[in-house]
């Protein structure tokens, strides 16, 4: 007896495709506790008041000295002059209690030149109201110093 193979035709099944899994959630790490906060001091922006013009610093001189304005100007216009001399010369001044100057760059312009300086004052300046008259100092004390 011979054996007969009996075979059966099927379809081919077509596959499915899989679905995707779900992307899995974002866990975010445990964040860490947070460090102490510190107090930084931040520059404090400068107000500009109004320019002072060389009028004014005359006058200014004249109601500080008591001298006349007369003989206060040509004073102050020579300043001004051997000032503007020493910065022209690319000097370091120092004029306390106006402060320590350093020009730090210059550029040249058609017109003249421009200086980039850093002017540095001392923080125990005396205001203008606690400005005393030197008349009403002792004349056996000395006047303070810088180093004071």
């Amino acid at each position: 007896m011979a054996k007969s193979i009996s075979t059966t035709w099927k379809p081919k099944t077509t596959k499915t495709p899989r679905k995707k899994a779900a992307p899995k959630a974002f866990v975010a790490p445990k964040p860490e506790p947070a460090a102490s906060a510190t107090v930084v001091d931040a520059p404090k922006p400068v107000v500009l008041g109004p320019m002072m013009r060389k009028p004014e610093l005359i006058n200014a001189v004249v109601e500080r000295s008591g001298l006349k304005k007369k003989d206060v100007k040509p004073i102050v216009e020579a300043t001004l002059a051997v000032l503007g001399a020493a910065l022209q010369d690319n000097r370091e001044l120092n004029l306390q209690p106006m402060g320590k100057i350093k020009v730090n760059r210059e550029k040249i312009k058609p017109n003249g030149k421009v200086m980039i300086a850093r002017i540095r004052q001392s923080q125990n300046l005396p205001s203008a109201l606690a400005d005393t008259d030197p008349t009403d100092l002792d004349s056996d004390v000395a006047p303070p110093t810088a180093a004071e």
